[in-house]
């Protein structure tokens, strides 16, 4: 197949097919062929004006691009690339430095700092009540975030007459009123809670109101409560307000004991262990909530429980938590500001 171009372009080209080579060659104008004379009237060909055309056709281009020979142009592309480097073309720009945006830090977001060391926290008591039932056992584990270390660890026993929630915590009360350093325990639990930034509880709501209480000390720090204030991450696959023992089971953390306190709170700190963005979900946690109660039909009422609301805790016959602004306006259903003392087991400082 052969095409041929008009003679008034100054550098002509051609085009053609020899079994499966295809080349292209400037400059260089094929033989005479059917194309040349498809361009020259019959009764002109043979003619000296012919002649000169087909003959000025014929005189090779002048220019670094003429190719003497039309194979040689076709063979000039499949030449191997020298193996030296070729030298970088004149005239390119040089490179530039790329400067990357900076993102402000947490703190500018409006998020509260990470707090070093945590004192967790855990209760085991006779009843739910503090009117009715007794302290009988605290736990306490001293965390240091940044190098996700245990720095002291503590567990001491109260008296009690009897303990209706043995089958629970399997304390018998006799065994609660053995002597022990008792003194300095409490002691102890004082200069560690002093030692921390924040409290933690699992269900700190719950473990909170016994401090100050008898025997026990008010421990003046802001609580955070690991179960409702933490929102773990997705992958965790947890529920909304999961239990110590799925929280610690998600992480890989073997559950060899429950309901004592002191085994709590390891469970806890070695959930800590093994997140690798807790400072991110501490400095979120500590967020200022309020307390809600969600308003929806009886028959809706499993989307509360979906979303982490609690029955008769905060809030009596109804579903309360404790909320962010941002996470009430992402709630499929409506809420209300629970009456009077908007979070009566935290300090807003928390």
């Amino acid at each position: 197949m052969v095409v041929g171009l008009d003679a008034a372009m100054p550098e002509p080209a051609c085009l053609w097919e020899q079994g499966d080579l295809l080349g292209v060659v400037l400059g260089a104008a094929p033989p005479e062929s059917s194309a040349v004379q498809a361009k020259t009237p019959k009764s002109q060909r043979g003619t000296p004006g012919a002649r000169d055309t087909v003959a000025s056709r014929e005189t090779p281009a002048k220019g670094p691009m003429a190719r003497e020979n039309p194979a040689q142009g076709a063979l000039a592309s499949e030449a191997p690339a020298s193996s030296e480097a070729l030298p970088e073309p004149p005239g390119l720009p040089l490179p530039q430095t790329i400067s990357l945006p900076t993102f402000p830090s947490s703190t500018s977001r409006g998020l509260p700092s990470c707090p070093e060391r945590l004192l967790i926290v855990d209760t085991e008591t006779t009843g739910l009540s503090p009117a009715k039932a007794r302290c009988i056992e605290v736990g306490a584990v001293l965390f240091h975030v940044p190098s996700r270390a245990v720095l002291s660890q503590l567990s001491f026993l109260l008296p009690c007459n009897s303990n209706p929630a043995e089958r629970v915590n399997g304390i018998a009360a006799e065994v609660t009123r053995l002597e022990q350093p008792r003194g300095q325990s409490l002691a102890c639990l004082e200069a560690m809670a002093a030692a921390a930034d924040v409290l933690v509880a699992h269900n700190a709501a719950f473990d909170r109101q016994w401090f100050g209480r008898e025997e026990l000390p008010p421990l003046q720090r802001p609580w955070l409560c690991s179960m409702e204030d933490i929102r773990w991450p997705a992958e965790r696959q947890l529920r909304a307000t999961p239990s110590v023992r799925d929280l610690a089971l998600a992480y890989g953390v073997p559950v060899w004991a429950a309901h004592r306190a002191l085994t709590d709170c390891i469970y806890i700190a070695q959930v800590f262990e093994r997140e690798a963005q807790l400072e991110t979900l501490l400095q979120q946690a500590l967020l200022p909530r309020k307390l809600y109660r969600a308003r929806l039909p009886y028959d809706q009422r499993h989307l509360a429980k979906e979303a982490g609301f609690r029955w008769n805790e905060g809030v009596q016959g109804a579903w309360s938590k404790r909320l962010t602004d941002d996470e009430r306006g992402l709630l499929p259903f409506e809420v209300l500001p629970a009456e009077g003392d908007q979070s009566p087991n935290w300090p807003q400082s928390a």
